[in-house]
């Protein structure tokens, strides 16, 4: 009796096993049965390590690549081909966040049920959201430098261009060699992918903190001697702007102002509003997950701080997230979550997809966001100079990045439009490009124009 009684628990226990591990493996299915069945190695979606079937078109339906066997077409215009390279993606799956690599389950019709096959010859159209024409503009806006132009619509999370620099064209692939400085990072959609030093962008989130937080802050006056010790560090201003309420210091940029209330604050909560604001947030956009931005506030000099208040020392920022940053406080504190697919259909034009909009959690409170849209609205008509926006109700901020050494500064422009019928928030980053409000504002007016038109 003691040995049937120890088998029936043993057999009970081994049951048990069983059944947790199919239970883990189904869920493991319905979670990860795409991507198992997009592995290059499967010869029934790959010829030669290439996705054999499908097609992918912008927003309006215009052709942007389809599979040709074990090769793919493209546009026939080559900088449109080099403008969507890092969101299409090219054939041989070296840029991980392109449609063709990420999308491939979703190209070939996979699904729970049926598995991996093709769904007709030619596959599945993939709609995306981005417009081919918009990225053409912003892809010559951004001429020789490199960086990113992302713009989305921050009602409906729809990406209308996601441009990277450096590109090549995928029709006629390069022989990069490592260490090509005309290829450095080519491989990495830098909207997506990368983060950078932000500049003086980030005062946005020092002054969400400071509005919050500090008590009376919109009636205070801090002194700008145009260069200040704090702690170990020399903060260093742009000019010497005397003694200045907050509004006016986001307006002429003041570093000296937003370390010494970055000091006030305290890195606790620089820190809580950073994370509070969506900034290291990953995003998942149809599954492709943004690199979050990362922070160092925790310090035992103050001027470590000080620096991280004004956009420089160790603070770097992903341009998609700040563009999700931007579409918070345009939409009065949170916004829509970016996608990069509007559709998939068959082969005869019958959908069968819906991708349905969600919202970020709340980023900041409205009347903190109305504050903020107040503040950014006076940079551009006391600063910027509404005159090189025509015709846009544009809300935004520029970033001047010090990078060391001789380099010269990156250039940083973002913010938000409210024209009617065109909700768009942009992060707009070229390497290189100094001042803000010269490279990085002259290229995002140009592409918003053409994306307002």
């Amino acid at each position: 009796m003691h040995n049937i009684t120890k088998r029936t628990i043993i057999t009970f226990l081994l049951a048990l096993v069983l059944i947790g591990g199919t239970c883990l493996f189904v869920v493991k299915l319905v979670k990860h049965g795409d991507e198992w069945a997009s592995f290059q190695a499967n010869s029934h979606l790959f010829n030669d390590g290439v996705l054999s079937s499908g097609r992918i078109l912008d927003v309006n339906g215009d052709f942007l690549a389809q599979a040709s066997g074990n090769y793919w077409t493209y546009n026939d215009d080559s900088e449109i081909r080099k403008a969507c390279m890092h969101t299409v993606g090219v054939a041989d799956g070296k840029i991980a966040t392109g449609a063709i690599t990420r999308f491939s389950a979703r190209l070939t019709g996979y699904n729970l049920i049926t598995g991996a096959k093709h769904v007709g010859k030619d596959g599945i159209n993939i709609y995306l959201t981005i417009d081919e024409d918009i990225c053409k503009i912003a892809y010559q806006a951004l001429g020789s430098y490199n960086g990113a132009v992302c713009i989305y619509n921050y009602e409906t999370g729809e990406i209308l261009c996601n441009v990277s620099k450096p590109t090549y064209d995928p029709a006629y692939p390069p022989t990069i060699t490592d260490g090509d400085p005309a290829y450095d990072g080519v491989y990495l959609n830098r909207g997506l992918s990368s983060s950078f030093t932000p500049g003086s962008t980030f005062k946005l989130v020092t002054l969400a903190a400071a509005l919050n937080e500090i008590k009376d802050v919109g009636n205070r006056t801090w002194n700008c001697p145009g260069t200040m010790q704090i702690g170990d560090q020399t903060i260093t201003c742009t000019g010497t702007h005397g003694d200045i309420d907050i509004k006016t210091a986001l307006n002429v940029s003041c570093n000296c102002v937003f370390a010494q209330i970055a000091v006030e604050l305290g890195w606790k909560k620089m820190e809580k509003y950073a994370n509070q604001v969506g900034l290291t947030t990953s995003y998942d956009i149809n599954g492709i997950h943004t690199r979050p931005s990362s922070f160092v506030f925790k310090s035992k000099d103050d001027g470590d701080l000080g620096w991280a208040g004004v956009g420089q020392g160790k603070d770097l920022v992903n341009p998609i997230s700040m563009m999700v940053y931007m579409g918070a406080i345009a939409n009065g504190g949170r916004a829509a979550i970016p996608q990069l697919i509007s559709k998939t259909t068959l082969l005869g034009g019958l959908q069968n997809s819906v991708y349905i909009k969600k919202k970020t959690d709340k980023l900041i409170d409205k009347p903190t966001a109305e504050l903020i849209t107040d503040y950014m609205k006076s940079n551009v008509t006391n600063t910027y100079g509404q005159s090189r926006f025509p015709g846009l109700d544009i809300y935004a901020k520029t970033g001047t990045a010090e990078v060391g050494g001789n380099s010269v500064s990156n250039s940083w422009f973002v913010g938000f439009i409210k024209n009617q019928g065109h909700p768009l928030a942009f992060a707009v980053y070229a390497e290189g490009g100094g001042s803000g409000s010269g490279t990085a504002a002259t290229i995002a007016s140009r592409v918003l124009q053409a994306a307002v038109a």
